[in-house]
């Protein structure tokens, strides 16, 4: 854990149905920490579900692999990841209009060695630019475009269907670069090298060079937690003001499940 980002949590449950006060409690945590992790956590795919559904409904990805048992679990399951999704900053899904509020990932069989995600801070990012790059950044706003991760997917060997039909299935979505948390207030960045492609009213040689800047400002180790994965640990955080990478250097097999809180924010 770090003075920017990360929570530690025990003495909880989460195979168990939390009381309305440990939701709020663990809401709260959420929003100081950005992201929390628990040890030694044991739950089924039926109670990763059930923990999801008390901060909101499910979102589906549109493109990613479910487990045909529980179509609401993302199956994350490689034994050499093809880097395609992983060793990459980003946010989740922000092509689209309301990107996914939180994301709960538990870790259910891991290589010997490896497999570690990172976490950054936006809002941290934030304050520590300087108060002109600030005042330039605010009232940017740029696109976020579905085809990129989707190219890296098919280079990396995954079958991704008509390219040109999601392509007009999900247009650019506009954001702003500069957001604020809808619960706390407080300001973040909001590009992300997997979706953010350009600057509106920007010429393309600055548009490049702004985010290029963003994209390695995000990186800096001041803003990040590392967290080293151990069987059955398990994640929750916030996906509006994070980014995560995940560490891209195995060869043994690992799964991990994902469920998704759906946003209920477009960003502003």
């Amino acid at each position: 854990m770090t003075s920017a980002i990360g929570g530690l949590v025990s003495g909880i449950d989460l195979r168990k149905p939390l009381s309305e006060g440990e939701l709020d409690t663990l809401y709260r945590a959420l929003l100081e920490y950005h992201v929390l992790f628990f040890r030694k956590q044991a739950i089924t795919p039926d109670e990763q579900i059930a923990l999801a559904k008390r901060f909101g409904p499910i979102d589906i990805h549109p493109f990613g692999r479910h487990m045909e048992t529980h179509p609401e679990v993302g199956l994350l399951d490689q034994t050499q990841p093809k880097r395609d999704g992983a060793n990459r900053w980003h946010t989740d899904s922000t092509f689209m209009r309301k990107p996914p509020k939180l994301a709960i990932l538990h870790a259910v069989k891991l290589p010997d060695c490896g497999g570690d995600t990172s976490w950054s801070s936006m809002i941290r990012a934030w304050e520590l630019l300087s108060p002109a790059l600030q005042r330039c950044l605010e009232g940017l706003e740029a696109a976020h475009d579905i085809t990129g991760p989707l190219r890296r997917a098919i280079a990396g060997g995954h079958s991704v269907g008509d390219l040109e039909g999601v392509r007009a299935a999900w247009p650019d979505e506009i954001h702003p670069v500069v957001c604020r948390h809808p619960d706390t207030g407080k300001k973040f960045l909001y590009v992300n090298s997997n979706f953010t492609s350009y600057f509106l009213g920007m010429s393309d040689a600055e548009s490049q060079a702004l985010i290029a800047f963003l994209f390695d400002w995000v990186r800096s180790p001041e803003l990040q937690v590392r967290f080293h994965w151990e069987e059955d640990s398990v994640a929750i955080w916030d996906n509006r003001c994070t980014q995560h990478y995940a560490t891209a250097d195995y060869a043994e097999r690992r799964i991990m499940h994902r469920v998704s809180v759906a946003g209920d924010w477009i960003p502003s």
